[in-house]
């Protein structure tokens, strides 16, 4: 028995990285996926890749920081599906930026993607899911810096401390209904974003010094994590942000 059968989970920002490989995790453990993004010949590779292995899988172009792309988006999964248990709100931007040379749109930026975009997308799940008197995981794409702070990134930072209070809030509110909401918060992985420090070998060796296990993490690793959040083995879990970044926070806290 796989660990998703029967479940239908959307996965924002699930066509590169660690959304791409979330969707994959829970195709393999039996769910119907839904991804959204920004690129649509990303998104229509990442849904053929999902296919040819046997699952069943939707894309959407959507922007989170809007509702109506949102809306269009879910009423469209449950109008296939009937049905939707597992959000993995994945989508986030992250431009490093010294604070006293940010300028404001660069703010407005990173807190209506990162943290508008993930209520907007929560919220209207949720109110499908208390509708629908349906249990369900709520996952947030924080990061270790929502629990520290680096330099250069006092906006990324803000949005993802935002973000896990956020999903503490959601898990208080909705935990009668059976819903649950957690917070996965990834170290340095290996992604498009992060490939130019890994690819700057004095940058990634300096970097690898604040990593305890001396190494970058993989999307499949927070793939792990996030089907634990999705499925029964974390029935008792809400509220909680799960910190998976080789004992990074350690040394950033």
């Amino acid at each position: 028995m796989t660990r998703l059968a029967g479940k239908v989970a959307l996965v924002t920002g699930g066509s590169l990285g660690i959304g791409r490989a979330i969707a994959h995790a829970f195709s393999r453990e039996g769910a119907k996926v839904a991804i959204c993004g920004r690129g649509k010949a990303a998104l229509e590779l990442t849904v053929e890749e999902i296919r040819q292995s046997g699952g069943e899988a939707l894309a959407f172009e959507a922007d989170v920081q809007h509702p109506e792309p949102v809306d269009a988006m879910v009423d469209a999964v449950l109008g296939a599906w009937g049905r939707l248990d597992v959000l993995v709100h994945n989508a986030g931007v992250n431009a490093p930026v010294p604070f006293l040379e940010m300028p404001l749109s660069q703010w407005d930026r990173h807190i209506h993607i990162n943290l508008r975009g993930t209520f907007i997308v929560a919220q209207r799940v949720c109110k499908e899911m208390v509708a629908r008197k349906q249990p369900g995981s709520i996952i947030f794409m924080s990061s270790v810096n929502g629990l520290a702070a680096e330099a250069n990134l006092a906006h990324y930072n803000a949005s993802k401390g935002g973000m896990n209070l956020l999903a503490m809030s959601i898990a208080l509110e909705l935990a009668p209904f059976g819903i649950r909401c957690n917070a996965l918060c990834p170290g340095f992985i290996e992604t498009r974003l992060t490939k130019p420090v890994i690819d700057n070998a004095p940058a990634i060796a300096d970097y690898l010094r604040t990593i305890p296990m001396g190494r970058v993490g993989q999307p499949e690793e927070i793939a792990d994590a996030a089907l634990f959040l999705a499925g029964d083995e974390s029935r008792y879990v809400t509220g909680h942000c799960l910190v998976v970044d080789g004992g990074q926070l350690i040394r950033l806290s």
